[in-house]
């Protein structure tokens, strides 16, 4: 099973951005693929979130400016364990070369988490599926840490409401909820969708007829501190669909 997840949060500039993606998808994750233990690789681009209308809003983002801010691109990397990482982390893995030190040096505000499966379920989509590895064409992914307090609760709430509830979600491929190895925020969840439409048309109200699961949610959500920009909702741009 793919139970590692390497994920880097980052911008590029506009000058130079073509040349990366080439050298990204060309070479770069081609040659990380041949790593030891490395299963696959996937690189989405996030669309843009709009501000809050009006009234509270309930998810609330770190205010530690240390933690860099990165949320125009996600690439994630799965690996039989987490530990598949531990040479290829930047900083770990020697010096790059120097094509390759150019292009990651247009990297800003580059945010890692690794992190380690705490659980999964399918969804009634995941037949579609690309291939054995291959992630959906399109995504959510929410990174956060909750007070010591509601740590139980939230283990809770995932197991009795969220993962059953995207078991059954029309759209969805799958959801994994994830625990950190390394990286600011201890918690990841990935939601898999089948489509842009199908998350619109049946996540976003997917509690509509648990009222009860929608107050817990609400009360628990609000507790939480995401990363910036977390949840990114984020396109899959490599491999080409």
């Amino acid at each position: 099973m793919d139970r590692g997840l390497w994920i880097t949060w980052y911008d590029l500039p506009a000058a130079g951005r073509d040349a990366y993606l080439s050298w990204l998808h060309g070479t770069w994750m081609p040659r990380l693929l041949k790593a030891p233990g490395i299963l696959w690789g996937a690189h989405y681009e996030c669309e843009k979130k709009p501000p809050p209308s009006g009234g509270v809003h309930r998810l609330r983002e770190t205010d530690d400016k240390s933690i860099p801010r990165g949320n125009e691109f996600i690439l994630l990397i799965g690996a039989e364990t987490a530990h598949a990482f531990a040479k290829l982390l930047p900083g770990r893995s020697g010096q790059p070369a120097p094509e390759d030190a150019k292009m990651l040096a247009l990297r800003s505000g580059e945010r890692v988490n690794v992190v380690t499966e705490e659980a999964r379920a399918d969804g009634p989509a995941a037949g579609k599926r690309e291939g054995k590895w291959a992630l959906s064409s399109y995504i959510q992914l929410g990174s956060f840490n909750a007070g010591a307090a509601d740590e139980h609760e939230l283990l809770d709430w995932y197991a009795t409401c969220r993962l059953p509830s995207m078991a059954k979600l029309p759209g969805c491929l799958g959801i994994r909820k994830y625990a950190s190895v390394a990286g600011w925020a201890k918690h990841v969840v990935l939601y898999e969708f089948e489509s842009e439409r199908a998350r619109k048309e049946h996540f976003l109200n997917h509690e509509f007829d648990h009222p009860e699961w929608a107050k817990w949610t609400d009360a628990l959500v609000r507790k939480l501190v995401h990363a910036p920009g977390s949840p990114c909702v984020a396109r899959r741009i490599w491999p080409k669909a």
